[in-house]
């Protein structure tokens, strides 16, 4: 159990790595989040514009805390 724990957290700090360094890269908003749509996209997962959005809003939250 002490090992899947670890492994959540190891996961979680990456995603949220990522997440910090996608907003945090010299790029405008506009082609950033046209660059999250399409690295989903090659992932299967297909996003609205809105939804985008969003995902962005809930990563800066969790960065900015």
């Amino acid at each position: 159990m002490k090992q899947l724990s670890l492994l959540y957290a190891f996961l979680g700090g990456a995603i949220l790595g990522c997440g910090a360094a996608l907003l945090f890269a010299p790029e405008s908003g506009k082609d950033l989040r046209t660059r999250i749509k399409e690295m989903l996209k090659k992932k299967g997962i297909d996003f609205s514009d809105d939804e985008v959005e969003q995902l962005v809003n809930q990563i800066s939250a969790q960065i900015e805390q």
